[in-house]
């Protein structure tokens, strides 16, 4: 990551701090820190101060941690402790106040830094409220990870057989997306079948796929760390039929309405509410339990939030998956997903947009 795109972000967040009265930082939360320092180890400490960092990590990473860091931070590596690095860094200035990220640190955590700082503060997301608004490289990596994936999903399809178990195809699909360049899979891969596309998060099983089926699948890729998120359904080994098709193109009708109309300066509300008054309209209000969608970037969730509860205003620059879905128990489900950024000029796709029913004959 540019070391200039670093320093404003961190620049952001004393700002913020300095509003709140607090004048250092505590980043626990390892999105966070990536999106501060480049740092992508899976162990570490991100101490921001008025007039710097400091990266605290273990020897595992050494080499790696510097390397990535560059200038954004100093690195400090202790084999014993990071918390007793950070409590000789927090006794340079023992009458300061040490905010921390409350919705990351653990109970035990926040013990250890009682330790470290005489004064520590919780604050809010702070950083999750600035890595809602992408810079043009982040919205490059996402589209990149969605191209990935949809050319993945283009390979594998024709493939898909009645007879086929739901993990066979899911492998096959992680395959393709590995094959293709993606880093790893930002959340385990649903493909569900049958009856079973009616549970919105269904874990991928042995079942094996009937004729005539919907067959569900949610996926995504990753690129620079960068997350894409793409549902698709499709009817397997024949045609779809009259319930069917009304179920999906009540889904479609809703996916296509929010992706034209939502804009930046809607609240999440205002946004969830193009898909689902069509869709209560349609008499399938019971049938649409989750919200509307999420932001997307280095997590696969994150703000802000499409929902019938979501008040926060929609910023220009923020990344959101369109993710209508309709669920009935026992019969099936549909959802359809893609990945918008929301500029100034409106709503452009990251991600293909092919949402036309496909029927794998």
């Amino acid at each position: 990551m540019p070391a200039d795109l670093r320093e404003a972000r961190q620049a952001g967040v004393r700002a913020l701090l300095a509003a709140e009265g607090v004048e250092s930082l505590l980043v626990s939360h390892l999105p966070n820190i990536r999106y501060l320092t480049g740092f992508t180890g899976s162990a570490g400490l991100l101490l921001l101060e008025p007039d710097g960092a400091v990266l605290f990590t273990d020897f595992r990473y050494a080499t790696q941690a510097p390397a990535e860091v560059g200038d954004a931070a100093e690195v400090e590596i202790d084999s014993a402790s990071v918390w007793e690095r950070l409590k000789h860094r927090c006794a340079d200035r023992p009458d300061r106040t040490v905010g921390f990220e409350a919705h990351s640190l653990t109970v035990r955590d926040a013990g250890r830094l009682k330790k470290c700082a005489r004064r520590t503060a919780p604050v809010g997301e702070l950083v999750e409220g600035l890595r809602a608004v992408k810079a043009p490289e982040e919205v490059a990596a996402i589209a990149a990870a969605a191209e990935l994936a949809s050319a993945a999903l283009a390979e594998v399809l024709p493939t898909v057989r009645p007879g086929q178990s739901e993990l066979l195809v899911a492998s096959r699909l992680e395959a393709a997306l590995r094959r293709r360049g993606s880093e790893w899979h930002p959340f385990q891969t649903i493909v569900a079948s049958g009856p079973r596309s009616a549970l919105p998060h269904a874990h991928t099983t042995e079942r094996v796929i009937g004729a005539g089926e919907f067959l569900l699948i949610d996926f995504g890729a990753q690129v620079d760390g960068y997350c894409a998120d793409l549902t698709r359904t499709v009817v397997v080994g024949g045609r779809a039929d009259a319930r069917q098709r009304e179920v999906y193109q009540a889904v479609h009708a809703a996916q296509w309405r929010a992706r034209r109309e939502i804009r930046a300066g809607m609240t999440g509300r205002e946004a969830d509410a193009l898909a689902r008054d069509l869709l209560v309209a349609r008499g399938f209000g019971e049938a649409f339990g989750h919200s509307l969608g999420h932001g997307l970037g280095l997590e696969v969730h994150e703000a802000p939030r499409l929902s019938a509860t979501a008040e926060a205003v929609l910023p220009v620059g923020a990344v959101v998956t369109i993710e209508p879905g309709l669920y009935l128990p026992g019969w099936g489900g549909v959802r359809l997903e893609d990945d918008i950024v929301l500029t100034a000029a409106g709503p452009q796709a990251l991600s293909d947009g092919r949402t036309e029913l496909v029927e794998l004959v």
